[in-house]
């Protein structure tokens, strides 16, 4: 039996080495999206617009319904129903009372979940930028 000698040059083992390196430096994302995410195995998002500048989402949480851990990407939000919301997030765990009409935006990627706490069930318009 003959053994193959495996040879490269310096600049094809660079080259490789360029590939893996950028390969593995994208922004991935272990959590769901909005969309994906859910609560108990249902949905609480459906799209109304999807194109190449933006996402539109409604999101509707009856009482006792959540958000299960997830990220946005850039947005911003508007309430057309509010309710109070148990909010985990990086700053920790609060209840928040989210009034109609209240609008909220953040400029990087954000996690957190989310449950309604309150009676009434919310409703939320999210626009994310792609």
């Amino acid at each position: 039996m003959q053994k193959k000698s495996l040879k490269h040059s310096s600049g094809e083992i660079l080259l490789f080495l360029i590939i893996i390196l950028f390969s593995s430096c994208k922004n991935k994302q272990e959590l769901p999206d909005p969309l994906e995410a859910g609560w108990q195995g249902q949905s609480v998002c459906e799209v109304l617009e999807d194109n190449k500048e933006l996402r539109l989402l409604k999101c509707t949480f009856p009482p006792n319904v959540g958000h299960e851990k997830h990220y946005h990407n850039p947005h911003t939000g508007y309430t057309i129903a509010g309710s109070t919301f148990r909010i985990t997030d990086s700053e920790g765990t609060r209840e928040v009372d989210v009034p109609a009409g209240y609008t909220f935006s953040n400029d990087s990627i954000t996690e957190h979940e989310v449950l309604n706490i309150g009676d009434s069930t919310a409703v939320f318009l999210i626009m994310e930028y792609k």
